[in-house]
């Protein structure tokens, strides 16, 4: 019984892709948790929206750095 290589489930050609577009939502995300911290007063604040925004900034922005290292050849 020989052992199977490991292959990644996103193909190698969709690296850049993958990283553009998951950067650009993590930056939309980041910039959309600034102006409503920005722009709402302490007392209308929801903690909810706050946790929630900066999670995905912060799995968007997590991902897509990890493609982009991945599209340059820097393999993590």
């Amino acid at each position: 019984m020989a052992p199977k290589p490991i292959a990644s489930p996103v193909p190698e050609a969709w690296y850049p892709s993958m990283a553009a577009l998951m950067l650009v939502f993590g930056l939309v995300f980041t910039a959309s948790f600034f102006i409503y911290e920005a722009t709402s007063s302490r007392k209308n604040r929801s903690i909810a929206k706050e946790l929630t925004t900066g999670a995905l900034a912060s799995v968007f922005l997590g991902f897509g750095s990890l493609f982009l290292l991945l599209a340059t050849g820097v393999y993590v």
